[in-house]
């Protein structure tokens, strides 16, 4: 017998179905001379503090370098400790059982860093020693299956794939666990979580929102010209930028008196634009969250599902390619498409016989190829999982398209003597644009066409207009604009000898990022305004006390994922990598236990239960420290965070300032203040004397 064990009970099925293990027992499906069985995840994972018979949060027992470090399974929250979760215990015995049952092993977990590390922790826990192959395929087409099944790849040459998650999952371990009781301690107020990739993201989020905030934003003023050759209207804008609105309106007064524009040159060339690669999964999420507002998470599940439903190819994909023998199948992919409503009208741009073989390149093919459709063709999808479904189909179709090609002129005009420039921009040919029939990238304004201008040609000024402007400060960083700051952390670094070394190095994996991202925000580090990713203030403390530190170092983090890609390619020891992380967790350990904390970040309230304790703040409640009066606030009400301020003020005052955009459990948004009643409880009063029996905690 053999044993296939799979990530998850779906794709369990899948395989077991195509190998005629039709026979359903708890756990497992057997039949043909196979069982099927499956994880949950990770059912197995690196103890915690506890299982070393550390305790609580001990300053003596810092750092914590475990040697060797054990495995445990999977663990849940339980009262106040956590306990082994059950499930996983009942389906750890399951797969002991099937392959003490067999001869050896397939691996069919999914083909990459963690799904290699699922099966390896279970491998190791179980203390087997049995020979395993590995099931290596991009998706869950039965074409794609069967295929490899007859390919099964010795387990053996994954090893450095192993090590490479391994080492991952150690050094997330060490800086994780050292950094966050390191920063507690020295903190003594509540825990202060932090991480080797999730600490220098919060750092970029932080740093950017204070830059926006602090911009000092300058008004200036330039001239537009409108002007008009052979029935064609077209503008030009001064080179100048008045700091004052005065001196632009006396050089308006000047050139409406009469004035000719003079071209002094007009340069025209062509521009060639290729089409774009195929989306891997970071840039999926981006393209998700700029036209479909989803997060990265959001957009990595419904990936997930489709992938599930055999309709798209491996999602945790982090490369743009296709290597050189699928070339063959993408007229298939493309023909599948002739039945889909969404795809007809971009059929019709497409043209056979010159595709354009651009995302053909076997040495940027990873782990997986670009994402792609399958011949399965959905008929049937929800509405989040068809947009997907589309973006991934049409952005194949763009791939696979001809350049598009510009004309791009550029104009220099001379009024009286001041420069005025124009720019224009004519298709000539359309390529792969005319899949969506869009010109111009997102916030790029659509570019005038002009008419044909030489040098020397005289231009009479229709209108002139003095144009207030600003000075513009950082974006704040929208999910997709982190995941491109993640994606290219190495162009922030300034040494120019590091930034080339991690050119194309970014913080985390395509794989990880969504998740990292979303443990910010359980974390209560960040929050969303609208469509920005903005630091509460939870976050903006953890970052002033870190921001100078070596945790919150984007260019080492950065290094790391350097390292990590050299293990996986069996390029640097595994070994070497852990000492220096080892190395690493001790300096943070000692330069975290000397930050010295202010007590004045939190105000010093009486409870206005008890009237006799001071009261305790955390990031997400405010207690009573006398289990005997037990008065509480939550910080977080309605979806809306509680400011130390408003805090401050319904202990203090009984009454915080108008709270809005408030969610009711209905959905619906609302404006209100949160009061104390006599009892101390705290509810709702809304404007207007309107009042509310619901609960405000």
């Amino acid at each position: 017998m053999k044993t296939i064990i799979a990530e998850k009970p779906s794709v369990a099925r899948e395989i077991a179905g195509l190998l005629g293990a039709s026979d359903k027992k708890d756990g497992y499906l057997t039949g043909n001379g196979y069982f099927v069985t499956w994880a949950f995840g990770h059912l197995i994972g690196l103890g915690m503090p506890e299982d070393y018979g550390i305790s609580g949060f001990d300053k003596a027992s810092l750092p914590i370098l475990p040697n060797p470090f054990l495995l445990t399974v999977r663990k849940v929250k339980k009262d106040k400790g956590y306990t082994a979760d059950t499930g996983a215990l009942k389906q750890l015995k399951v797969i002991e059982q099937l392959f003490k049952q067999s001869n050896s092993i397939i691996v069919a977990t999914d083909a990459g860093r963690e799904g290699e590390l699922i099966f390896r922790y279970i491998y190791e826990y179980l203390k087997c020693s049995k020979p395993f192959e590995r099931l290596w395929i991009s998706s869950l087409t039965e074409k794609a299956i069967k295929q490899g099944f007859d390919n099964l790849k010795d387990g053996a040459a994954f090893d450095g794939l192993y090590q490479a998650a391994q080492g991952r999952s150690r050094a997330d371990w060490l800086v994780g666990i050292n950094a966050t009781q390191a920063l507690s301690i020295a903190a003594g107020n509540g825990i202060y979580s932090l991480g080797r990739v999730q600490t220098p993201t919060l750092a970029l989020i932080c740093k950017r929102y204070l830059d926006n905030k602090n911009f000092t934003v300058k008004k200036y003023w330039q001239i537009q010209l409108t002007h008009n050759k052979a029935q064609v209207d077209f503008k030009s804008i001064s080179a100048t930028k008045w700091d004052e609105k005065q001196l632009a309106d006396d050089t308006l007064k000047a050139i409406q008196r009469g004035a000719k524009a003079n071209v002094t040159s007009a340069e025209t060339k062509s521009v060639t634009e290729q089409p774009p690669l195929l989306f891997d999964l970071t840039g999926l999420q981006k393209e998700a969250n700029k036209r479909l507002k989803l997060s990265a998470e959001a957009t990595l599940n419904i990936a997930q599902s489709l992938y599930e439903k055999k309709f798209i190819t491996y999602p945790r994909t982090g490369s743009k390619y296709i290597p050189e023998d699928m070339w063959a199948e993408i007229p298939n992919l493309v023909r599948a498409l002739q039945n889909r409503e969404d795809c007809k009208q971009a059929l019709t741009k497409i043209k056979w016989g010159r595709f354009n073989k651009r995302i053909v390149n076997d040495l940027r093919v990873t782990d997986h190829h670009g994402l792609l459709i399958t011949d399965k063709v959905p008929s049937v999808l929800n509405a989040d999982e068809n947009k997907i479904y589309n973006m991934i189909a049409l952005r194949l179709l763009e791939a696979i398209s001809q350049a598009c090609v510009k004309e791009i002129t550029d104009v220099s005009l001379q009024v009286l003597h001041y420069d005025f420039t124009a720019k224009g921009c004519k298709i000539q040919e359309a390529g792969w644009r005319s899949i969506k029939g869009s010109f111009t990238d997102d916030g790029e304004e659509p570019v005038q066409e002009l008419p044909e201008l030489r040098k020397g040609d005289e231009l009479a000024i229709k209108e002139a207009a003095v144009l207030e402007k600003q000075t513009k400060p950082p974006v704040l960083y929208t999910e997709a604009g982190l995941l491109s700051a993640m994606e290219t952390a190495g162009k922030e670094i300034e040494n120019e000898e590091e930034r080339k070394a991690l050119k194309n190095i970014g913080i985390g994996t395509p794989a990880t990022r969504a998740a990292i991202i979303e443990t910010l925000f359980t974390r209560n580090y960040i929050q969303r305004d609208k469509r920005s990713l903005i630091p509460t203030e939870k976050g903006l403390q953890v970052y002033g006390l870190v921001k100078d530190r070596k945790i919150a170092d984007v260019a080492m983090t950065a290094e790391w994922e350097l390292a990590l890609q050299k293990i996986e390619n069996n390029e640097a020891d595994a070994g070497t990598f852990q000492k220096e992380m080892e190395t690493y967790a001790k300096s943070i350990t000692d330069e975290l236990l000397q930050t010295s904390i202010a007590s004045t970040n939190q105000p010093k309230l009486n409870c206005p239960k008890c009237k006799s304790q001071q009261l305790i703040i955390r990031d997400k409640i405010v207690k009573c420290p006398d289990e005997a009066c037990n008065w509480v606030q939550f910080r977080t009400v309605c979806g809306v965070q509680i400011s130390i301020e408003n805090v401050t003020s319904l202990v203090n005052k009984g009454k915080t300032s108008l709270i809005k955009g408030m969610t009711s459990k209905a959905g619906k948004k609302f404006d209100a203040y949160i009061v104390l009643k006599e009892n101390a409880e705290s509810s709702f009063e809304f404007e207007k004397n309107k009042s509310s029996k619901r609960n405000g905690k």
